[in-house]
C-alpha cells in the first residue's frame, strides 16, 4: 500500500506567518530606526506636496491633480508595507491575521496597477500640453480630468477585484508566508490545490497593465520629440522642462521593477538582499516622487509668480493712436481778429512742452489771445509840431 498523505484545509481564524528578514542579534532597533526615518520622510514628504496641491489655488490644474493621485497612490503602497516591517524589526512580530493580510495584499497590488494607470494618464496629459498648448484649456476641462483620474482607479481596482476574487473558494492548508509582506502569489502558494486560472490571470493583467502604459507614454513622447524638434531649439528645452518630472518618475518605477525581476535570476544572492530588492519599488518612488515633482511645483510657481506680475504691472508705454503718422494731439482755440485788420493784431500762443516720452506723443496746447486796443496814429504836420510846442 502507498502512503497518502491528508492535508487538511485551515479553518478560520486563519493566522499566517511572515518569513520577514534574518536579522543578526542586537540590530533590530537599528533597523527600526532606519525604516522609520524612511517612513516619516515618505509621510511628510507625500502630505507636504499633496497640502500644497490642495491649498495653492494656482496648482489647481491637470498636471497637479493628477500628481495629487499620485501622491495618494505611493501613501497606500508605503502604508500597507512599512508598518508591519518596523514591528518585525523591533518586536520580532512576523504574524499576521488573514483580513489584515488580504488588505495588505490588495493594498499593494492597488499601489502596483494604480502607478501605472496614473503614469498612463500623465502622459496623455503631457502630450496635450505640448502639441496642442493653444486647445490645452479646452481639451483638459475639468470634465475631462475628472474622467480620466476616475478612469485611471476603475481600472487599478477593477483588475485587483477579480484577482482576489479567486481567493474565496481556494482553501489554504498552510500558514507560513515566504516573504516580507502579503501577495497574491505569496498566499495562493498556500492553497491545498493548483490555481492556475489565478496565475494566468495574474499574469495577464501584469504584463497589460504594463504594455498598455508604455504605449500610451512611448507614443506621447515620440510625438512631443517630433514637435518639438519642428519648433526649434526653444521649443525643444520648454518640452523637456516639461515632461521631465513625469519622464523620471515613469523611468524610476520601471528601474525598481526591473531590478526585481532581475534578482531573482541570481540565486547566489542571500534572501536577505532579494527581499529587500523586492520592496525597493514601494519604498523608493514614494520616497523620491515628492522631491522630484516638489522641484517642478516650485518652478512651475515661479513662473506663475512673474506672469502674474507681469500681467498686473502697469503699462510706462502708451500705445499710439491712430490718428496719424505724428500722433500729436494739438488743442489750438483760434479766435477771429477785430475789424481793425490783421496789422494791428496781437497774437500769444502758448504751447506746452512735450512730455518726456519723445515727439511723437507731444500735447501742444494753443490759446489765441484777441488784440489789444488799438490807438489812432498821431496828428502828422503842422498840428503835430503845434501839439509838441
Amino acid at each position: 500500500m502507498e502512503n497518502v498523505t491528508v492535508v487538511t484545509p485551515l479553518k478560520q481564524p486563519i493566522v499566517f506567518e511572515l518569513e520577514g528578514f534574518f536579522i543578526p542579534l542586537g540590530y533590530g532597533a537599528f533597523f527600526f530606526t532606519l525604516a522609520l526615518i524612511l517612513f516619516m520622510i515618505i509621510l511628510l514628504a507625500n502630505g507636504l506636496v499633496l497640502g500644497a496641491i490642495v491649498l495653492d489655488k494656482n496648482l489647481h490644474r491637470p498636471m497637479f491633480v493628477m500628481v495629487g493621485n499620485l501622491m495618494v497612490c505611493d501613501l497606500l503602497g508605503a502604508t500597507a508595507v512599512l508598518p508591519r516591517i518596523m514591528m518585525h524589526f523591533l518586536m520580532g512580530q512576523k504574524k499576521i491575521a488573514y483580513i489584515p493580510a488580504i488588505a495588505q495584499a490588495f493594498s499593494v497590488h492597488t499601489y502596483g496597477t494604480g502607478v501605472q494607470t496614473i503614469l498612463g494618464v500623465m502622459a496623455y496629459d503631457r502630450y496635450i500640453a505640448v502639441c496642442e498648448p493653444l486647445r490645452y484649456n479646452t481639451i483638459m476641462t475639468p470634465a475631462r480630468l475628472l474622467s480620466c483620474c476616475t478612469l485611471a482607479w476603475f481600472f487599478a481596482l477593477l483588475g485587483i477585484i477579480v484577482l482576489f476574487s479567486f481567493h474565496m473558494n481556494a482553501p489554504l492548508c498552510g500558514n507560513l508566508v515566504q516573504h516580507v509582506y502579503c501577495s497574491n502569489r505569496s498566499i495562493l502558494r498556500l492553497a491545498c490545490r493548483p490555481t492556475p486560472i489565478n496565475n494566468i490571470y495574474g499574469l495577464v493583467i501584469t504584463w497589460s497593465y504594463k504594455s498598455v502604459t508604455f504605449i500610451i507614454t512611448a507614443v506621447s513622447y515620440f510625438r512631443i520629440l517630433h514637435v518639438s524638434l519642428k519648433r526649434g531649439r526653444a521649443a525643444s528645452r520648454k518640452a523637456f522642462q516639461t515632461c521631465t518630472a513625469h519622464l523620471t518618475v515613469y523611468v524610476l518605477y520601471e528601474i525598481a521593477t526591473v531590478v526585481i525581476v532581475v534578482s531573482h535570476r541570481f540565486p547566489s544572492l542571500s534572501q536577505n538582499i532579494k527581499k529587500f530588492i523586492s520592496i525597493l519599488f514601494i519604498i523608493l518612488p514614494p520616497a523620491l516622487n515628492p522631491i522630484i515633482y516638489g522641484l517642478a511645483k516650485q518652478s512651475f510657481t515661479e513662473r506663475g509668480l512673474a506672469a502674474d506680475l507681469h500681467r498686473q504691472a502697469p503699462s510706462t508705454v502708451r500705445p499710439l493712436p491712430p490718428s496719424g503718422p505724428l500722433n500729436s494731439r494739438a488743442s489750438c482755440t483760434v479766435r477771429p481778429p477785430p475789424p481793425s485788420g490783421p496789422l494791428n493784431s496781437r497774437a500769444s500762443c502758448t504751447v506746452r512742452p512735450p512730455p518726456p516720452s519723445g515727439p511723437l506723443n507731444s500735447r501742444a496746447s494753443c490759446t489765441v489771445r484777441p488784440p489789444s486796443t488799438v490807438r489812432p496814429p498821431p496828428p502828422s504836420g503842422l498840428l503835430h509840431s503845434q501839439a509838441r510846442k
